[in-house]
Formats: C-alpha cells, structure tokens, sequence
C-alpha cells in the first residue's frame, strides 16, 4: 500500500442531496466513473436513516467498486443542556455502528467529530469540558467497533447556524491535546486553516504525528478581490474573496502539502471535497491528487 487512498465527497451535490432532490445512488453512479477508491458520506445523505437501509446503500457502494470508509459526522457537543449533548452523542453512536459495518480494505474506518457551534452564550472553559467530555464518552464505543474518530480543524457544518467552536487553533489544540487515545486523530483540512487565518502548512506540521485522514480542496481569489481584502477578513467567518476550485490551481500548496505527507509516511484517506464548479472540476481534481500520489509515493 503506497501512499493515500483517495475518497470523493459530493461537495457540488451537498444541498440536493441533503434536501433529497438527488438520489444517493445516482451520485454513486457518477462517482463509480472517478479513478477513486471510495467516497465519504454525511448523514443527510440517506433518506433512511435505518441501519439496514444505510448497509443496502453501503452495499450498492461496493457494487459499484467503491469503498466507504469517511463518515463526515457533524457532533454538536456545545449545547448547553446535558441531556441535548447526550443525544448528540446516541447520534454519533448510530453512525460508529454504521461504519463499522461498512466494507474497508487495508486502510481505517473514520467518523469525522466536530466540537459544536460557537454559541455567543457558551464560555471557551465550558465548551472544552463538554467536547472533551463527549468524545471520552464515544471512544471506548468507537474502539470495541474498530472505528476511529478524528477530529476535523473546521468551519462550520453546512446545516448549523453559528461557526465551529474550536475554529481558531489556540481551541482546537487545546481539545486534541486534551484526548489520548489511539483511536483519537485529526483529519486535517488545509483550506479551514486559510479560512481561519492560520497557515495550513504550519497546521500540517503542528499535527503530523496525530494525522490520521485528510480532506482536499482548493481555494481561489474570486474576481475583483486582492490578498490583502482576504487578509482584512480571515478568521471571522467565511470570507467573501474566496470561492472553491480545481484543486492545485489555488491559494494552497499541494507541493509543500505532499513533502510532508511523504515525511511522515501517510498512507491514509485523502478525501476531496470539490465540484462546486460541475463534475467536470471535480474529475480535474481527481486527475491532479492521483497525480500527486503517484510522483510522491511512487
């Protein structure tokens, strides 16, 4: 096994998807022509959220030559009453039991954990406890089910109101180095670093003994806007200067990204999350990480 595997997520497709206007199997379909090993899913995605019904998709996956071993969980372990985090955490539980059952070869089954909504009512010290809390609560579940969590530097889930909580690495890192488990990692995101006003090469290299999967996507300067309207913005919410794209033809270097993956011997999921721009960016993507694999790892 050389190198990373290679994942596609429906970034292009995510609202028709969630809103049922797409069939999952129809974005399978698609994504079965893509020179990918496998795709990450979300829990929108199904229409029904039965175990057995989310097994027959997973069943088509296979079908159809593709694995699925992400899961994109969204966890909102912020919320100030016990009993909605508790919920939250049943929730998490279903989707461990899913991608335990899910058909992987050679490489980890993930659950993506998030820390919650950045609620203007919600203080740094309790949203640490309680996401700390939640997830020590979800690893002994995640181990006896041979999935990992791991726990993505984020922005904000599509469906949720206010940003992550742990956008901003001070937070971030507190929570990851607050949780030692070898079922406990990071997917790293070089693109939420950029969002968040951080240097996605300096976040990659802060977390490259804890990296356990990796999501791909690019950013680019929208027309009219300059690098110094981006600088005025980052780190307060999405900002207006950027757009998605083809990835390796933006603001992030793929090239600095891959010498460190090759460093330190990563051989685990790259997921892409383009095609905002159509299928076609998406297969430009592919052809580029492929690419990228190949001349790295060999």
């Amino acid at each position: 096994m050389a190198g990373p595997g290679l994942l596609a997520f429906p970034k292009g497709y995510f609202d028709r998807l969630c809103a049922g206007d797409m069939g999952l199997k129809d974005w399978l379909l698609e994504a079965s022509g893509l020179e990918i090993q496998g795709v990450e899913m979300y829990p929108a995605f199904y229409r029904d959220r039965s175990m057995a019904a989310v097994e027959s998709i997973h069943e088509f996956a296979a079908e159809k030559g593709l694995q699925v071993p992400m899961m994109c969980t969204s966890p909102d372990f912020t919320q100030a009453g016990e009993k909605e985090r508790k919920a939250e955490v049943d929730k998490m539980q279903f989707w461990i039991d899913a991608m335990s059952r899910a058909p992987v070869k050679g490489r980890l089954r993930t659950c993506r954990v998030l820390s919650g909504q950045r609620r203007p009512d919600v203080s740094r010290e309790d949203g640490v406890r309680w996401v700390v809390e939640c997830i020590g609560e979800l690893l002994p579940f995640a181990e006896r089910r041979g999935v990992h969590l791991v726990m993505e530097n984020h922005y904000k889930d599509g469906l949720w109101e206010y940003p992550e909580f742990a956008q901003h690495l001070d937070v971030y890192t507190e929570i990851v180095e607050s949780i030692r488990s070898e079922w406990f990692g990071v997917n790293y995101d070089p693109s939420n670093a950029l969002i968040a006003g951080e240097d996605p090469i300096a976040v990659l290299d802060r977390f490259r003994d804890r990296i356990l999967t990796m999501h791909a996507s690019d950013r680019h300067l929208r027309r009219g806007y300059t690098m110094e309207d981006l600088e005025k913005h980052v780190g307060r919410g999405y900002p207006q200067a950027l757009e998605h794209g083809v990835i390796g033809t933006g603001l992030i270097d793929y090239g600095r990204i891959f010498a460190v993956l090759k460093d330190i011997g990563f051989s685990g999921w790259i997921s892409i999350e383009d095609g905002a721009g159509g299928l076609e960016d998406l297969r430009q993507s592919v052809s580029f990480l492929n690419s990228m694999i190949r001349s790295t790892f060999g």
